[in-house]
């Protein structure tokens, strides 16, 4: 990075951080300006092999609620996380409207919660498995936060638990093959009730059949 430069002058300046050690978690909050109202939480595992090991993928599953992530901890992280942050941002001039995604880490040592990244959209693939549990109308909700009235939003959410497997191309996140024809997904939807099917990396070939055509290629969803 410094001597070849292959990042450019970003790669002139080197940022040494502490080294956290814990669990990751998922947290969403919905925001206007300097409101935040907190959604729930998803937690999702990157490694492409058994017990998280393997090369980091764009996710290979996802489950909601994260246990981790208590309702204490929850209340911490819009206190000390998610509030300062968009009072920041409106401080800036920079006022967000939108779905807040914070990347967390609950910190083996300490037991808190300590912000990693934020991405300004829904996860995937966390995002299956909150709007199963989410009872609200998403589209008054969002509505809602375009208009700035997230003081009258309401989100309600069912008690249980919604878990995503993500179907992947063989040897994703490396090369893999593609234009695979996808059998079987009318039976897969019918094995256990409230099983549910997201495409992502899928189209129809010439013969009207599913073909995988990228390397994260299904979510099956139960709840």
């Amino acid at each position: 990075m410094l001597v070849k430069g292959i990042f450019g002058s970003a790669g002139c300046r080197v940022i040494v951080e502490e080294f956290l050690e814990g669990e990751e978690v998922s947290f969403f909050a919905l925001v206007y300006g300097e409101d935040a109202v907190p959604r729930e939480s998803a937690q999702d595992h990157k490694r492409v092999g058994d017990g998280d090991t393997g090369p980091n993928t764009g996710g290979r599953g996802a489950y909601s609620l994260a246990p981790i992530l208590t309702e204490k901890l929850q209340s911490l992280v819009m206190k000390s996380i998610i509030t300062p942050t968009v009072k920041g941002m409106s401080a800036e001039g920079c006022k967000f409207v939108g779905v807040l995604f914070a990347g967390l880490m609950v910190e083996k040592k300490s037991g808190l919660p300590k912000l990693i990244e934020y991405n300004v959209r829904f996860g995937d693939p966390e995002c299956p498995v909150l709007m199963v549990r989410l009872e609200s109308d998403l589209a008054q909700v969002l509505l809602a936060a375009c208009r700035g009235e997230l003081s009258e939003v309401s989100l309600n959410w069912s008690p249980g638990s919604a878990m995503v497997v993500v179907m992947a191309s063989k040897g994703y996140p490396g090369a893999y093959e593609k234009v695979l024809v996808i059998q079987n997904l009318e039976q897969a939807e019918n094995v256990v009730p409230n099983v549910k099917i997201f495409h992502a990396g899928t189209a129809f070939d010439s013969k009207g059949n599913f073909i995988a055509t990228g390397g994260h290629v299904l979510g099956l969803l139960l709840k």
